[in-house]
């Protein structure tokens, strides 16, 4: 047993940074690309003639059925299904609640496996937003956040760690526990779009994203199109071009300024990546056109970013960007530092931006009532030193 814990962690570390040490017992398969997963299954002895059909029969059961208990994996013998239930499990991390919104937006808070005795187990949230043409999964990809965005509350919890690939994809299975989705429908969806705008910032866990999302995507599975996946960054510069070049997902900027003094307050991050660094390399990532369009989040904060000369800088700024705005009211949780902008501003602002051609949608604000509203997920988990993060 200890040789396939051993091979089987190796595997989940391969070309990736190096992850939090995986909990004795079966190991679990999701998250795994099928390379680790014929990896694991070597190293429980299944026949290299067999690799290719036994990691396309788990692939089905995790991504296409949702299985999670392998006495449910018809496909594979009695035998096999008992063998492999004593070295791998399916099952997801555990749910510590799950609220509904009167909107009927739906947050799930997550606990994850603990990899510090002396600290309780960490917790990330997940949310989704049903709307009239489309269902919005918006997932964590980080305990914690380290930038420390003032209007954001995730960035008042200190990082704790990392979340591994299949603790990302497992927020999107759990998902689609709770909606009954499985198997995975050709149309009629719930979760047609999943956006990594929950906690934590995506570029700073850029190896087990990218890898959750290629296994999100893939089209023997969960089967998400990337072109209705998207990742939103606080402005990670030399990142931001790998996204393109490596994920393919569509890109968000988290942006709500339009002069530095002012983003260096919100967005703290901007004080290493100015804003003429950031929106450089928007105008250079690869294959931005009027077909994939960069988002650019802007929160409506009142008499901080949303004056009328703040909207006429913002369309000079992004000019020559395929771009949408969303524009964000203000969303409080207990102790924030601001209020949202006026009603009447809102659409002031939004009726410049949309005179210079912009889509500038408002967004209308879900699950206020469960604090699942834009910038306001945050855990129950402990804080822990900077010293024990997990890279």
């Amino acid at each position: 047993m200890a040789t396939i814990l051993d091979t089987a962690n190796k595997a989940r570390s391969k070309k990736r940074p190096r992850q939090a040490a995986m909990p004795d017992g079966p190991v679990s398969l999701i998250g795994l690309t099928r390379e680790e997963l014929g990896d694991a299954l070597r190293a429980a002895g299944v026949a290299e003639k067999q690799i290719r059909m036994r990691v396309g029969q788990l692939w089905n059961a995790l991504y296409h059925h949702g299985h999670q208990d392998f006495a449910n994996v018809t496909t594979l013998s009695k035998d096999l299904r008992t063998s492999f239930a004593e070295h791998f499990t399916l099952t997801r991390p555990e749910i510590v609640t799950e609220q509904i919104s009167t909107d009927g937006t739906r947050k799930w808070l997550i606990r994850l496996p603990s990899t510090d005795p002396r600290a309780p187990a960490p917790e990330v949230e997940a949310v989704y937003i049903p709307e009239e043409t489309r269902g919005t999964l918006c997932i964590s990809s980080q305990v914690g956040c380290t930038l420390n965005c003032t209007f954001c509350h995730t960035g008042t919890q200190k990082l704790v760690r990392n979340l591994t690939a299949g603790e990302i994809v497992a927020q999107v299975l759990i998902a689609r526990d709770a909606l009954e989705e499985w198997p995975t429908p050709q149309e009629g969806r719930k979760i047609t779009n999943v956006v990594l705008m929950g906690m934590g910032e995506p570029l700073y866990n850029f190896d087990n994203v990218k890898q959750a999302m290629d296994i999100v995507s893939d089209g023997e599975g969960l089967s998400i199109s990337k072109r209705r996946i998207t990742l939103s960054t606080s402005g990670i510069v030399p990142e931001i071009e790998r996204v393109g070049n490596e994920m393919g997902v569509m890109l968000a900027i988290s942006l709500h300024a339009v002069n530095n003094p002012t983003r260096d307050e919100l967005v703290p991050i901007n004080k290493k990546y100015s804003l003429n660094e950031l929106l450089k390399a928007c105008r250079e990532f690869p294959g931005v056109s009027n077909a994939r369009r960069i988002t650019f989040e802007y929160v409506m904060l009142k008499g901080v970013n949303d004056s009328l000369t703040d909207a006429k800088e913002l369309v000079r700024l992004l000019k020559g960007i395929p771009a949408k705005i969303n524009l964000i009211p203000f969303n409080a949780w207990p102790g924030a530092p601001y209020e949202c902008s006026d009603w009447e501003q809102i659409e002031k602002f939004a009726e410049i931006v949309n005179k210079a051609g912009y889509a500038s949608p408002i967004r209308t604000p879900r699950g206020r009532d469960i604090m699942a509203a834009c910038g306001q997920l945050k855990s129950a988990s402990e804080k822990i030193k900077a010293s024990q993060i997990s890279a």
